[in-house]
């Protein structure tokens, strides 16, 4: 008997779903019958009845409605190697051992949802019901009992209900260029940066809105990279931009690397050319960089990043100190603990240099004083450490790559620089800046922190070499591609590419209920119409450009269900941004 043919006080005896009832209700899906289920919810009778829509060769629909609950929670189960390829009129997630069970719950679009399940080879088996619930929470499988409907529907519908908000694709979908999984998560981002000057005056607050601000011609960066000087009496100089940037941004960062210790402290008695900080000056140290983190609050200013020391593989003729990376750790495990209201970076190498951060992580003590490993890029492609850092991410330390800088395109001088549409200068952006931070996050790292923001090879101009102080640079334009839409906290997802797709270096992530795909296409043909598979239905779509004769300029996009079709051009990069 059904719920509604109870008398009252009479439960219906609990029945365990079977092997035989499961098959049958598979056989039942794919000749299109109509199959009921029915279960006892609080607030009264809830039914689920499943209908075959329409098939194609490669994938089909399915239609679910909910009857007996306005908010309800529906599970299927799918036989592998299937996969859903789009969800309408219900919010979807994915669980099981490769994501194979998914479980929808009302949108307040209505009571029915659908999905397109994607065949993979396996085109005889159908999606299974295992729970059907009024609420948030799906049934126990124990307590669902079934009915089978006892006709098939008179014709198949190809679509969901007219009532609905949403609807499935009005043509098949077509084959996926770019499929995105939500299912296989990567790093999560903290984001993308530039440094203020080490020496000498700060950005104005125009200059740092134009930088970190997230709206028209601005680019969004989220870190803001700043010296801590061996003087205190320099600290102020930073000041008004770090607070503009935390103002004018939204989450930004501020990492604060020191370039050297006072001179006394260190070995050579100097500021430049390297030295050692004197093991009797650790804890003298620890309380410099705790007095400039204290100083920086007092003024309304968090720093959330403190490095230990910026290149201390490196000794050059300007600021700078040398550490060994037992060092690091002895100083790190001893003194770590005295830096308060931060949290501590190690080692900020020349080259993502691993002697230097190894035996911090090694060390238990240190390593719990440690929050992030930093690095820099100079190098680290040739020594092959461009790529994800095993021991890092073992102890689950965020990895940041922290300082690059590269710009032999043109002289000093030289015109090109402030030139949006020169040859030389856009190659090099694309084939050594863009191309580097595409890799450092397929490498699993957290951030990326070019050098200087206000240089006249960099993200706005200073002045020189043709460029008008404070306007926006092509590289800007290129870099904000990252920076503007990958937010901090959003995650890195996996994707999969098709052959036509090959020519892309693609990373997606998700965030703030939308996904983003940055697409850089290096070579020298278009990619047309390259069809994104979402994971659900696509409500909107926005795909911005920069190429050499455009600034993030908003491309066309197509939709169609789950799938977002879109042109690549040649010597691009694009970042899409889609709202399910």
């Amino acid at each position: 008997m059904t719920t509604s043919e109870r008398p009252a006080g009479h439960r219906h005896p609990r029945r365990r779903r079977t092997a035989a009832v499961a098959a049958g209700i598979a056989g039942l899906l794919a000749a299109g019958v109509g199959i009921a289920y029915t279960q006892n919810a609080d607030a009264g009778a809830v039914s689920c009845t499943v209908t075959a829509g329409q098939v194609w060769g490669d994938r089909y629909n399915t239609t679910v409605t909910v009857d007996g609950a306005k908010s309800w929670t529906v599970v299927v189960a799918m036989t592998a190697p299937q996969k859903v390829a789009s969800v309408w009129n219900g919010a979807a997630t994915w669980g099981g051992g490769s994501g194979d069970i998914m479980t929808v719950k009302s949108d307040g679009k209505g009571n029915a949802f659908g999905f397109t399940t994607m065949n993979n080879g396996n085109g005889t088996a159908r999606p299974k019901i295992t729970s059907c619930a009024g609420g948030s929470s799906p049934a126990a499988s124990a307590s669902v009992t079934t009915a089978v409907a006892t006709t098939a529907p008179a014709a198949a519908p190809s679509a969901a209900p007219a009532t609905a908000a949403s609807t499935p694709p009005t043509t098949a979908p077509a084959a996926a260029d770019i499929t995105v999984n939500t299912a296989t998560t990567f790093q999560t981002i903290d984001g993308f940066g530039a440094a203020v000057p080490i020496w000498g005056t700060g950005w104005s607050t125009a200059e740092t809105r134009t930088l970190v601000g997230a709206g028209a011609g601005q680019l969004g960066l989220s870190i803001v990279r700043t010296g801590i000087s061996p003087v205190s009496s320099e600290w102020a100089t930073q000041v008004n931009a770090l607070k503009a940037a935390k103002a004018s941004g939204s989450n930004v960062k501020i990492l604060a690397s020191p370039w050297t210790a006072p001179a006394a402290w260190k070995t050579n008695n100097s500021r430049t050319n390297g030295g050692k900080l004197k093991s009797d000056y650790y804890d003298d140290y620890a309380g410099h960089l705790n007095d400039y983190v204290t100083y920086m609050k007092s003024q309304g200013v968090t720093i959330d990043v403190v490095s230990i020391q910026n290149e201390p593989d490196w000794k050059p003729e300007y600021d700078s100190m040398e550490w060994t990376g037992d060092e690091l750790r002895t100083f790190v495990r001893d003194q770590g603990s005295k830096i308060k209201n931060t949290k501590l970076m190690i080692a900020e190498g020349v080259n993502m240099n691993y002697g230097l951060t190894d035996p911090t992580l090694n060390d238990a003590t240190a390593r719990d004083n440690t929050g992030y490993i930093g690095g820099h890029l100079y190098g680290t492609e040739v020594s092959g450490r461009l790529k994800a850092y095993a021991l890092a991410d073992q102890y689950k330390k965020p990895v940041w790559m922290t300082e690059y800088n590269f710009h032999e395109a043109a002289g000093d001088t030289s015109t090109a620089w402030a030139d949006g549409g020169n040859q030389a200068v856009w190659d090099e952006t694309l084939d050594e800046v863009m191309r580097t931070v595409n890799k450092s996050m397929e490498s699993g790292w957290s951030a990326y922190v070019w050098w200087y923001g206000k240089r006249y090879y960099s993200f706005i101009g200073d002045g020189t070499a043709g460029t008008t102080s404070g306007a926006v640079l092509k590289r800007g334009y290129a870099f904000a591609q990252y920076a503007k839409y990958v937010r901090p906290g959003d995650q890195r997802i996996a994707l999969t590419k098709s052959t036509k797709a090959s020519p892309l270096e693609v990373t997606a992530y998700r965030g703030d209920g939308k996904i983003k795909l940055v697409i850089l296409n290096r070579s020298g043909s278009a990619v047309t119409n390259a069809v994104i598979q979402a994971p659900q239905t696509v409500t909107k779509a926005e795909d911005h450009l920069t190429s050499k004769t455009a600034n993030e300029a908003s491309q066309p996009t197509s939709i169609n269900g789950a799938q977002v079709t879109v042109s690549i051009p040649a010597r691009s990069i694009s970042t899409l941004v889609i709202t399910a």
